[in-house]
Formats: structure tokens, C-alpha cells, sequence
């Protein structure tokens, strides 16, 4: 008789994650996702052909007219779409941004500069550490627009994954971070001016004299990155991650990071390549300070969305992969000649096949569903519902964060969105008492919380991308249920400190104010 007794039998799966794991199955029938787009695609398609015919009372706030859902079946909506079909695919733009941006991180990548990196790093951050990290890098990411998604997150799989983690965990912590933090950050970004300018324009209607600040949510946002990143770090840690461990790594390892010593060259590398990335960051830096810098706005600052420092942000991603990359190869000797640097950049774009395709497929769909109105009806129709209900001005508000959650399932924009939304319920808002700065602080709270589970975020088909290398059978079933557990902690987490921030009375931001007209 053994005396090892019988075997545990394995602890009973919570009813959380048999719903998670029904949605991954169910997701993961699904056809694949570039098939996924052009059936939706197609949906779209007929819905807009039946809807087409219907007269709708619904404003649209862009126009002032009527709003009309365009038949995407007609003739001259065909032909249009034929001949656009090359424009809309070069100008989908996460396929420049991805693409570019891979160029440089391929030959860090392929010279060996980010696996030493990150092993260098590794060797003195306490492992229980790494998930508050790459959460606070990603919210953090959002400075540099989209940079977060294509940098970020495929980073956040490498180091859990070299940390003897789950990478799929390191995705989802990052993945959090970049877009369901999206408007959480402590240093402003281009999304501010943005949205204070539609927010101001949308409460002008009612109030020609009104003015907003460009940082009416800067306090809000900044105290809001605190909780979100304790929030994800223990769903990360308690609940996502344990549920993974029972996912098979099963992609291609040959190139991940191990944790082997450092050789003395490898060493020597790094030192090189650190002082190369460091002069390259010091030389935009110099260049950029100037009150006449080229790299600044017509406006003088660098952070608007037409400041050249903006627009350049992927392409410094690529320059500041490349060059440091460039220099370890040579100082590691794990590059002979310029034929190797070539070889890490074709590399990188082979990896990148599948992703074009589902871009493509992706690009044609948002296109469709961007002419059809179909997500202008719904953003429209849902805030005249919520106006219609009349409720108390915090339910009110709860109602708007969550119809917000639901329109930005369809309509991925955070601007477009708001050109919908703001100029019905800004004004609606106001007249309950309730002033912009805080309507648009409840609007940024349902814009991001369900970023990360909808198909339609252009930036998702490439984490689905980045789950399938290490998951090979990942598919939106995979990440949606991944992320499904931080879209509902966020939204309800971030509404409740939005509400208690309300309470205790905290400036929302510069010249921010909770009432209207203001005290």
C-alpha cells in the first residue's frame, strides 16, 4: 500500500471562472478574427440597407440636421467604398505606427539588446514588484499617444515571461495599464486640449461666455492613477494569473529572455547601448527645450496634437530601439556586418504577416461602420434616453459613465465619441446643476474602462497578435476573457472614486468646478 495516499483532487473552479472560461470557449469558436471583421463588416452592411429607410427624430450634433443612416449597399456607396479600399488600408493608423515602430524594436530585439535589458533589470527588481510596474508604465505610455500598445505590452509579456511568470499575465497587466488607464496618467497628454475644446464648444451652446481650462480633470486624472494601478495589481496577482497557470505556454521560446548572469560582454554592450539611447533622449531633449524649437506647435507647446514632438513619437520609438541596438550588436559581437541589422528588421516584419492581414480586414469594417452612422444612432439615441429618464444627479451620472462603456464598444474614438455625446449632454448636464468639467471627468471614466474588451479598439487585433505567440490557439474568446475581470473593476472602481471624489470636494483640476453656474 502506498503511503503517499490518494491524490488532491483539483480545488473546484469559482463560478467567475466558469463564466471567464464559457466566454474564451464560446470567443475562441468564433471564426478567426480577420474572418470575424468581414462577416461584421457584411452585417453591417444590411442593417445599414433596412435602416436606411427609416426617418429618425435624433439630432445629430455634428450637422444639426436629422441623423440618417447611410445605405452601404447602394450603388455610389459601393463604388465609394471600391475606391477607397487602398486609401483606407495604407491610412489605418495602427498599421503604420505597429509597423514602424517594430522596425527598430526587431533589431533590438534580433542584436540580443532588449534580452540583456530586461535581464539587467530583473536581477534588482523583487519580482512582486513587476506587476505594479508594468501597470504604472502603461498608464504612464499614454503621454506618447499610442506608443504604449506596440511597446508596452508586448514588453509587459517578456519580462513576466523571463521572471519564470505567465507572459499571457504580463500582456493583461499592460494591456490594463495602456488602454483601460487610459485617462488615468500623471502627466498631461494631447488627449486634455482635445476634449476640453468639444467639452467648451458643447457647453457654449447654453452658455455663450463659457470658458474651460485644458486641465479641468488634471487632479482627478493624477489621483485616479493610484487606485487603478492597486485595483489591477491584485486582480492581476489574486485571480488573473492563477486562472492562467492553467494555460500552456506553447509558442515559439527560442528568442525569450532567460535569466543566465550577464556575460562580460554582454556587460560591455549594455554600457554602450545605454549611453546611445541616453544621448539620443538628451538630444531631444536639448532640441525640444527652446521657446522657438521645431519640434513645438504653432501654439508653443509640445504636447498638442499638432506638435511635431507628438508626431514623432513612433518614429523616435523606432530610432531609440534601433540605435542602441545597432550599438550592442557591434559592442556584444552578436552583430557582424549591416546584413544582421537587416535581418532583424525583415524578421520583425515577418512576424508582423498575420497582423497585416487582420489590419486589413479590420480597417475595411471600421471604414463601413464609420459611413453607415450606425454608431452615431446608438451614442445618440442611448444619451437621449438617459435625458429622458430625469434621475437624481449621481445616478444620472452613473447612468452616463455606463452608456458611455457601451457606445465606446462600437465607437472607439475618444474625440468622435465626445462630438457625439457632449453636445447633448453637456448642456443636459448644466441644467441639472452639474458643470462640464465634471460631466467630461465622468465621460473619460466610461471612454476607458471598456477599451480593452471591444474587437473594435483598433489596436486590438495586434494583442491578439502578441497572445499568439505564446498561446498559440489565442483568439478573441482568449482575451476578452483575460480582460474582462480589469473592464468591470475599472468601471466600477473608477465610478465609485469619481463619486467620492465628488463628495469630498477636491478640485477636479485648474479652474475646474463641480456646479454650474460655479460658486
Amino acid at each position: 500500500m502506498s503511503d503517499t495516499g490518494p491524490e488532491a483532487a483539483p480545488a473546484p473552479r469559482s463560478w467567475l471562472t466558469r463564466a471567464l472560461d464559457g466566454i474564451e470557449w464560446a470567443g475562441n469558436k468564433l471564426p478567426d478574427p480577420a474572418v470575424l471583421f468581414v462577416l461584421m463588416m457584411l452585417l453591417t452592411w444590411v442593417i445599414s440597407a433596412l435602416l436606411a429607410p427609416v426617418s429618425f427624430t435624433a439630432i445629430d450634433p455634428r450637422s444639426g440636421d436629422p441623423l440618417v443612416v447611410n445605405n452601404l449597399l447602394s450603388g455610389e456607396a459601393m463604388t465609394r467604398f471600391m475606391a477607397d479600399m487602398v486609401s483606407t488600408f495604407v491610412g489605418f493608423h495602427p498599421l503604420g505606427v505597429v509597423l514602424l515602430a517594430m522596425l527598430g524594436i526587431g533589431v533590438a530585439e534580433h542584436t540580443g539588446f532588449i534580452n540583456a535589458a530586461l535581464r539587467a533589470m530583473l536581477s534588482f527588481t523583487a519580482r512582486w514588484l513587476l506587476t505594479p510596474m508594468v501597470i504604472t508604465v502603461g498608464i504612464v505610455s499614454n503621454i506618447a499617444v499610442d506608443a504604449g500598445y506596440v511597446l508596452v505590452v508586448p514588453l509587459g509579456a517578456v519580462i513576466f515571461y523571463a521572471a519564470g511568470r505567465h507572459p499571457l499575465a504580463g500582456i493583461a497587466a499592460a494591456f490594463a495599464g495602456v488602454s483601460g488607464g487610459f485617462s488615468a496618467n500623471f502627466v498631461p497628454s494631447a488627449l486634455d486640449p482635445l476634449l476640453q475644446g468639444i467639452s467648451q464648444a458643447a457647453g457654449q451652446i447654453l452658455d455663450p461666455a463659457l470658458q474651460l481650462n485644458t486641465l479641468n480633470n488634471y487632479f482627478f486624472t493624477t489621483a485616479s492613477a493610484l487606485p487603478l494601478i492597486l485595483g489591477a495589481w491584485a486582480l492581476t496577482d489574486l485571480f488573473v494569473e492563477p486562472r492562467l497557470r492553467r494555460t500552456a505556454v506553447d509558442g515559439d521560446m527560442t528568442d525569450m529572455p532567460t535569466m543566465e548572469p550577464l556575460t562580460a560582454r554582454e556587460r560591455r554592450g549594455l554600457t554602450f547601448a545605454g549611453a546611445a539611447m541616453l544621448a539620443g533622449l538628451v538630444f531631444v531633449v536639448i532640441t525640444a527645450l527652446p521657446a522657438g524649437s521645431s519640434w513645438r506647435g504653432e501654439d508653443g507647446t509640445l504636447t498638442a496634437f499638432s506638435a511635431p514632438l507628438m508626431q514623432s513619437i513612433v518614429p523616435l520609438i523606432f530610432l531609440l530601439f534601433l540605435l542602441p541596438g545597432v550599438v550592442y550588436g557591434y559592442a556584444a559581437g552578436t552583430v557582424n556586418s549591416h546584413r544582421d541589422i537587416v535581418e532583424g528588421m525583415t524578421k520583425s516584419m515577418g512576424d508582423m504577416a498575420y497582423y497585416i492581414v487582420l489590419a486589413f480586414c479590420a480597417s475595411q469594417f471600421i471604414y463601413a461602420f464609420g459611413q453607415s452612422n450606425l454608431g452615431a444612432l446608438i451614442a445618440i439615441e442611448g444619451a437621449n434616453w438617459l435625458r429622458a429618464l430625469a434621475l437624481p444627479p449621481q445616478f444620472t451620472l452613473i447612468g452616463f459613465v455606463v452608456i458611455t462603456g457601451v457606445v465606446n464598444l462600437l465607437v472607439g474614438s475618444a474625440s468622435a465619441k465626445w462630438a457625439l455625446l457632449a453636445p447633448i449632454l453637456v448642456p443636459m448636464f448644466m441644467q441639472l446643476g452639474i458643470s462640464p468639467d465634471l460631466t467630461q471627468a465622468a465621460y473619460r471614466v466610461g471612454d476607458s474602462a471598456t477599451n480593452i474588451i471591444t474587437p473594435l479598439l483598433p489596436y486590438f487585433p495586434l494583442i491578439v497578435v502578441f497572445c499568439r505567440r505564446y498561446v498559440r490557439d489565442s483568439g478573441i474568446g482568449t482575451l476578452v476573457a483575460m480582460m474582462l475581470p480589469y473592464s468591470v473593476m475599472f468601471a466600477v472602481l473608477w465610478t465609485a472614486f469619481l463619486l467620492l471624489y465628488w463628495a469630498t470636494g477636491l478640485p477636479l483640476g485648474f479652474g475646474a468646478s463641480y456646479v454650474y453656474p460655479p460658486n
